[in-house]
């Protein structure tokens, strides 16, 4: 395992002193722990049902091979071509563009911020399902005795009982990252991928033995082929899978800089890809059979049902579920024990973008970067969202920060590859250069095209329904508070820590000297600054001949 220490290297031969992967086997593991998160079992079961149900399974796919795979291939290609944390990757690409790779940071900063609440609910829960504390009353009890909601805009306090359960989620996830990539975030996915996926079948198989499950797979399945002319379903269909793939805000792009020189990325993306999909259908089938038992129980259909995503179902739907049905409290310590795993292996991800950014700017070492966005990310986890008024900002940031600011790094990533650099064709050859599955044009119009139009349009939608409607019943000062206000930080942060010089020779790497002029396609796109032996000009001029990367490197 790699030193506590991150310096680039001060030659153009070599990629920057880097960790990395033990294998092709962990890097998938590691980024199939990232997509599957909590979206996966609260958010799609949800998204599919009031969108056509089984028919929604075609725009799904379609999704999933027109913009999910391509623009995760899009991720792993820059990542692991340009060998950097996101602001050096979009450093290496052309100087002037590094703010984009620190909007991802900061981006991922603020999700991984409010995502640590989340775990620590559920971790919580975990407890209170083996009493079935929650009572007769479950939305009463998380509402007003767990979380002892305020008021938006009102004083709010720190609430004890979800303070020290966020604390304990942030020391597991310092110890983790102190491990580094593949002593701990790798390590940790291998252990709790297998585990969470284990426990998940156990839970959907138990759900599929309670009376009326049927009647809920029904629901979930029966397509709807009308809805396929609606244009609203085919845009849910591809923002389920954007958002559920952990693609353009630099997890993957961050994940794959840790490859290996010589590395077979296509399949592992289709892996990835799958993988996850494959999951949310197993979360739906068991959400939904659980759903039908509670159908069943109150003698309605499931379409009468409240409470069936996000928060509402995993806090207050179901723990109203667990107290119906016999063996309950097995079955509540399970589900909550499986948000909490497919929340840490996402948490880690979110955080490693952060502290791989931290290392190369400013030259600390691995642990040192961890404890620092640990302690300053923590204290504002702590500091807003374990507080009274902790769900309310929670919704709001997560509507602006994954709808704008997400939304917003993916369409500057594909139009700065796709249109001011033109760099497809590299990336795309590179992508093909050491993999059995080549890539086709294809690939080209899906960033090209696909991506940005969908993603603008609902950008658009988005900005206008915010502009007009508002959100959620929020005043309007709350929402500036903890939604435009983030945006215009989250922006300008960028430029600011762009402007901050680095400490590291981020320059001296040359991406058409490690990886080969094959690899490049004969395209050059060495970054401006790059000096040294082994440089692009050098290759270009003759003075460098019979070079052999693996022998030199």
């Amino acid at each position: 395992m790699a030193k506590d220490h991150t310096e680039a290297s001060t030659s153009s031969t070599s990629a920057p002193h880097r960790e990395q992967w033990t294998g092709q086997f962990g890097f998938i593991m590691a980024a199939v722990g990232s997509a599957i998160g909590l979206g996966n079992i609260w958010r799609f079961p949800g998204v599919a049902f009031t969108n056509g149900g089984g028919a929604f399974m075609i725009p799904y796919i379609v999704a999933l091979l027109t913009a999910g795979i391509p623009m995760l291939l899009l991720d792993y290609a820059i990542g692991q071509r340009y060998q950097g944390s996101a602001p050096a990757v979009f450093r290496r690409i052309r100087a002037s563009f590094e703010f984009i790779g620190w909007a991802k940071v900061l981006v991922s900063f603020v999700i991984t911020a409010y995502y640590a609440v989340i775990l620590a609910w559920a971790l919580r829960y975990v407890f209170f399902s083996v009493n079935l504390a929650w009572g007769k009353d479950p939305t009463g009890f998380f509402v007003k005795d767990f979380l002892h909601l305020s008021d938006p805009g009102a004083p709010t306090s720190v609430v004890p009982g979800i303070f020290w359960p966020l604390i304990a989620i942030w020391a597991v996830v310092a110890i983790i990252m102190a491990m580094g990539v593949a002593g701990g975030i790798e390590r940790a996915n291998k252990f709790f991928i297998p585990v969470l996926v284990v426990i998940f079948v156990a839970l959907v198989v138990r759900a599929l033995t309670l009376p009326g499950a049927a009647e809920g797979l029904n629901a979930l399945f029966t397509p709807n082929w009308a809805a396929l002319a609606n244009p609203q379903v085919w845009l849910a269909a591809y923002t389920q899978i954007f958002f559920s793939l952990s693609v353009g805000f630099g997890i993957m792009l961050t994940y794959a800089s840790y490859l290996k020189r010589k590395s077979n990325i296509t399949p592992t993306a289709l892996v990835t890809g799958f993988a996850n999909s494959s999951f949310e259908v197993l979360a739906g089938i068991g959400v939904f059979a659980t759903l039908g038992f509670m159908a069943h129980q109150q003698g309605v259909g499931v379409d009468k049902l409240e409470g069936l995503t996000g928060v509402g179902l995993s806090f207050m739907t179901f723990p109203n579920i667990i107290s119906q049905m016999p063996g309950g409290p097995l079955f509540g310590v399970i589900f909550f024990v499986s948000l909490v795993v497919a929340g840490l292996t996402s948490i880690l991800s979110l955080t490693q973008v952060i502290s791989a950014a931290i290392q190369e700017k400013f030259n600390v070492g691995r642990r040192t970067a961890s404890l620092l966005v640990v302690l300053l990310d923590g204290l504002i986890s702590v500091s807003v969202f374990s507080t009274t008024g902790g769900l309310n900002a929670l919704d709001v940031v997560d509507k602006y920060i994954n709808e704008i600011g997400i939304v917003t790094c993916a369409i500057l990533t594909c139009v700065l590859l796709a249109y001011v650099l033109r760099r497809l064709p590299l990336l795309r050859t590179h992508l093909n250069f050491n993999s059995r599955l080549k890539l086709g044009t294809w690939w080209d119009a899906a960033i090209y095209v696909v991506i940005p139009i969908v993603l603008g349009v609902v950008m658009v939608l988005t900005l206008y329904s915010l502009l007009v409607d508002g959100y959620g019943g929020y005043p309007e000062s709350f929402l500036y508070q903890y939604g435009w206000t983030l945006i215009f930080a989250v922006a300008i942060g960028s430029f600011v820590l762009a402007s901050i010089p680095w400490r590291t020779p981020v320059d001296d790497f040359d991406p058409v000297a490690y990886h080969g002029l094959e690899a490049s396609g004969g395209i050059v796109d060495t970054p401006q600054g790059a000096h040294g032996k082994y440089t692009a000009e050098n290759f270009r001029n003759g003075s460098i001949t019979n070079f052999n990367p693996a022998k030199e490197m």
